[in-house]
């Protein structure tokens, strides 16, 4: 039975469903990429919780009035100044630690890079017992540096050390020389010590691109008369050095922030006393929070504008 519309006599007009809008097929990109941010998620998730929320609150404290005893008061909005900031830049021998940061970390790159150079070329070549030796130059870089610091010490004792013995006795020492609590030594034998537990870092890059470099080109200059200096300034230096560069921005970022070895070494007295250790001291000694957050915060400034520079002026020549 159909009902019709009064007065009209026609039967009512059905309104027919919108047709569902079909969803467009995934295409392989498409596929690829949610299966690539499906993957790349978890440890996105890891970097921001270890990294990211760290450094965010690092740079809230470094705004605030914070102690110790008034940490778990603050919050993310407290009141901010710019005080911690200011005495920080104006405390007696920031200055003086700036610079021995600087000198520390130069000395300490300069020197791990050289070393692992002279090392990548004495095992390029085959020799008896390569594998060994190999694998000898790694243990400065493996070893504890609890370990490592601990032993040279001993090693630099003025009473008891064997550097000083042997000085005394084959070299003429007039007097046992205090390595450690000296300021004339005590910052050149960190950045030794720097360059020593670090060079197998650059032995391990620089040795790769060494046995990568095309024999024929050596062979060639060889054939030539070209001596063992000018194959090595001429063929293998300019393959090397994008390799040096990378090294020099990678080993100069970790040393600027360095701060186990130079404390177990000396405790920062001496004249060694690098940013890292300063920051150690406002947050222990102190017990500022705020102050020794503005002084990471300024140290990581820092270390952005190196590498803003090196990127300006060395990036393109490396590419």
């Amino acid at each position: 039975m159909t009902t019709t519309t009064p007065g009209t006599g026609r039967s009512p007009t059905r309104e027919r469903p919108a047709p569902a809008r079909r969803r467009r097929p995934l295409t392989l990109r498409r596929r690829e990429s949610r299966a690539g941010l499906a993957l790349v998620a978890p440890t996105l998730l890891v970097t921001i919780a270890v990294i990211g929320i760290p450094i965010v609150w690092t740079v809230v404290l470094a705004f605030q009035r914070v102690r110790l005893a008034t940490l778990r008061k603050t919050g993310l909005f407290g009141e901010f100044t710019m005080d911690n900031v200011d005495r920080v830049l104006h405390t007696p021998g920031f200055a003086t630690t700036l610079w021995t940061t600087l000198v520390y970390s130069i000395g300490g790159t300069l020197g791990s890079i050289l070393l692992g150079l002279v090392a990548a070329l004495v095992v390029r070549r085959p020799f008896r017992g390569r594998t060994l030796v190999r694998a000898s130059m790694l243990l400065p870089y493996v070893a504890p540096v609890v370990a490592v610091t601990f032993v040279w010490q001993v090693m630099l004792d003025p009473q008891l050390g064997i550097v000083n013995d042997w000085g005394q006795r084959l070299l003429g020492w007039d007097a046992p020389v205090p390595f450690l609590s000296q300021e004339s030594t005590a910052l050149a034998t960190v950045i030794v010590f720097e360059a020593w537990r670090y060079f197998p870092f650059a032995f391990l890059f620089l040795l790769a691109r060494l046995q990568a470099a095309p024999g024929e080109l050596e062979e060639a200059a060889r054939v030539d008369g070209a001596t063992p200096t000018q194959r090595f300034r001429h063929i293998l230096l300019p393959q090397l050095l994008p390799v040096i560069a990378l090294l020099g921005v990678l080993r100069f970022i970790m040393t600027f922030n360095k701060f186990d070895d130079v404390y177990l070494l000396t405790g920062g007295s001496a004249g060694t006393e690098v940013v890292s250790v300063r920051v150690y001291e406002f947050l222990t000694a102190r017990t500022d929070i705020g102050a020794a957050a503005a002084q990471a915060v300024v140290l990581a400034v820092v270390l952005i504008v190196f590498v803003l520079i090196y990127l300006r002026f060395f990036g393109r020549r490396v590419d």
